[in-house]
């Protein structure tokens, strides 16, 4: 599951939906025939609370109840479920080590901003320091995977037949839908969900409207942003690899609300933390298109540019 490499889906990654509703325009654009498939898992036990995206999509969405779902698995494999517990214990104490790493590599890059040297001396010393970050997030998402990979190993979740029964029902639901919509809410949830029940594999080749944590979900690295938090200053963080059906983009929902878009030594080192990727504002309105491997931006659609500026999108091609 975490060594394959997937291939790149058709559809677009969408703004928040709540405020502005484009969904609906999206899946008549793309020409979708037939039901559409929906991934609420995100919004927890809200799951089934989705009149309002029947209403948007033309009731005729069918609720996958992927938290429903793994529910009902856990309740049936006590064993499965004590593991992913404490699977999940480590994944967090994991991230608690690497924020602390990480904050120290981030601070030097400040420090640096502040020498007093020759600007070519400093320029040298600040890619060395942002190699150093970029070194500290490998490390870590080798580690998370390892960790995912050591638990599939171990539990081998998908021959279970509480879980094999569940994707072969999900399977066939998608087998019978034209496109497939996952919305935001908690992205490690909408992971974990997606994974234990092999959505990495079904969802290849179909057609996927996702927004919010359900677009950052499907992109090669989770990266959870905040810059003013209310305990101080953050650090944008990996939490983990993501499915990768949409590649060479960070998914950046609501950023203008929570990145300093006007600190231009901020925005450089996202962009340049992240390259060659793309880090996209995925605000309401924005839309990042995908076809035959290419996406290509809609007209207000930004991204972080290295510089510190926020840029238009050039259509992109591997």
């Amino acid at each position: 599951m975490y060594t394959e490499t997937p291939k790149p889906a058709t559809g677009v990654l969408l703004g928040p939906q709540r405020l502005a509703v484009t969904v609906d325009r999206e899946l008549e654009a793309l020409t979708v025939e037939g039901r559409v498939a929906a991934i609420t898992c995100g919004w927890q036990e809200r799951e089934s609370e989705d009149t309002e995206l029947q209403a948007a999509l033309g009731n005729r969405v069918i609720n996958l109840r992927l938290h429903a779902r793994s529910d009902d698995v856990f309740a049936d494999d006590p064993e499965l479920r004590a593991a992913h517990r404490a699977k999940q214990d480590r994944l967090r104490q994991l991230q608690a080590l690497y924020r602390g790493r990480l904050a120290h590599a981030v601070e030097a890059v400040h420090e640096l901003h502040a020498a007093r040297a020759p600007a070519d001396m400093i320029a040298a010393e600040i890619d060395a320091a942002i190699e150093a970050i970029r070194l500290v997030d490998r490390q870590h998402v080798a580690r998370v995977t390892l960790l995912n990979r050591e638990y599939e190993d171990a539990l081998c979740p998908s021959e279970r037949p509480v879980v094999a029964a569940h994707r072969e029902e999900i399977a066939d639901v998608l087998d019978h839908c034209g496109a497939v919509a996952i919305a935001g809410g908690n992205v490690a949830t909408i992971l974990n969900r997606l994974r234990l029940f092999g959505l990495d594999a079904l969802l290849r080749g179909r057609t996927i409207l996702a927004w919010s944590a359900g677009a950052m979900a499907l992109t090669e690295r989770v990266i959870l942003f905040h810059d003013s938090p209310p305990q101080g200053r953050g650090n944008a963080e990996i939490l983990d690899a993501g499915l990768g059906l949409f590649p060479e983009v960070v998914a950046l929902p609501h950023a203008r609300r929570r990145l300093l878009l006007d600190d231009r030594r901020r925005v450089s080192l996202f962009a340049r933390r992240f390259a060659p990727a793309r880090c996209v504002v995925l605000d309401e309105r924005c839309r990042l298109a995908f076809q035959d491997g290419r996406y290509r931006a809609g007209p207000i659609t930004r991204a972080l540019g290295c510089d510190g500026e926020l840029a238009a999108i050039e259509p992109w091609r591997p």
